[in-house]
């Protein structure tokens, strides 16, 4: 629907269609060459571990066994076996006792993303479907997870069907894991045209499939990993957030929540319009033009996003925010997120 003055619209046209370019796609389907591009951005984002973490592994990079490793640790005295190339000839000749370095060996850690790809994130109303946002998020955390030597698997699913990647090293692993994300992603049914009774029933397949989900990601997690899982956000039940408060206890997980700008606000008109929208759940009438319906739109979708925010803060998890109307590495550059933080 046109929302905007024909000049306006066109151009607007024309920078999307350029944008969409810039990305290899169309905003509505996933190549395998789209997301291979995100190898060359990885600077745009840092996995440095936030925090300690009580397991095998730490979330530090470092194991809990102390030996010959790339990370000091501390110096203590020498005793019989110490492999006299570690010993700290400074602390010795200062305190008149022969002291040994101790390193902390380095290990590779697991990086677990979830993707969910299910029919309501096939949904976009300016530049890309949520699902395609998110398929590039993943993307671009594998590539940087690969870049630093972690291994990378994880789940992706839809409200049909999963796929279940064990963590691989090296460009075998990511390359795994984008050919599932764009199988699955090409492959998922939507809501079109579909009764209101169907649709009531999609969306109980849909939340079943979600719990399951992240179930299952709960048990692929193994102490020490980094986990992420992207969505919208829509079907945090209390399985779901039980799973992953699990999941927060001994690993670092991170929420990506995308967002389509028409979740966030209606669309300015100079005319009023009435326009049929759906959830998947109810249908209801909006009025496009009406400044006061407009303003109880935007507070409702903010207390939408708080209790999102307040739940998900309850199991542990690090809430990073995504919007699919823009491209990922423009609120990336522009600092909208704390990836880089």
């Amino acid at each position: 629907m046109n929302w905007f003055k024909p000049k306006q619209h066109k151009k607007q046209q024309a920078n999307t269609a350029q944008v969409l370019a810039s990305l290899l796609t169309n905003g509505i389907h996933v190549s395998i060459n789209e997301l291979i591009q995100y190898q060359t951005k990885v600077s745009l984002i840092n996995l440095a571990a936030r925090r300690d973490l009580h397991g095998k592994m730490s979330g530090n990079y470092l194991a809990r066994s102390k030996g010959r490793g790339m990370e000091f640790d501390e110096v203590r005295h020498y005793q019989n076996g110490d492999d006299v190339r570690a010993i700290d000839w400074r602390v010795t000749a200062r305190t008149g006792i022969t002291h040994t370095k101790i390193f902390r060996e380095e290990v590779e850690r697991p990086v677990l993303i979830a993707t969910d790809l299910s029919s309501p994130m096939h949904f976009g109303s300016r530049l890309l479907f949520k699902s395609v946002q998110a398929a590039h998020i993943a993307a671009l955390v594998a590539w940087h997870a690969k870049d630093r030597g972690d291994r990378v698997g994880g789940i992706v699913f839809n409200q049909e069907k999963h796929s279940e990647l064990k963590p691989r090293s090296r460009q075998q692993g990511v390359l795994h894991y984008l050919h599932t994300l764009t199988n699955i992603h090409n492959n998922t049914s939507t809501f079109i045209e579909k009764s209101e009774e169907q649709e009531l029933s999609d969306a109980t397949l849909i939340q079943s499939a979600f719990d399951e989900n992240c179930g299952r990601l709960r048990q692929l997690s193994k102490p020490g990993s980094l986990v992420y899982l992207i969505t919208d956000g829509n079907h945090l039940s209390d399985e779901a957030l039980r799973h992953l408060s699990n999941i927060s206890r001994h690993c670092e997980l991170v929420v990506c929540l995308i967002s389509d700008p028409l979740e966030v606000e209606l669309p300015s008109s100079t005319k009023k319009i009435n326009v049929a929208v759906t959830d998947g759940k109810s249908r209801q009438q909006l009025l496009i033009g009406d400044k006061l319906q407009a303003e109880q739109y935007k507070a409702q979708a903010n207390k939408i996003v708080e209790h999102k925010e307040s739940v998900l803060r309850k199991t542990g998890a690090r809430i990073l925010h995504f919007s699919a109307g823009t491209t990922l590495e423009t609120q990336l550059k522009d600092g909208n997120t704390p990836w880089t933080r």
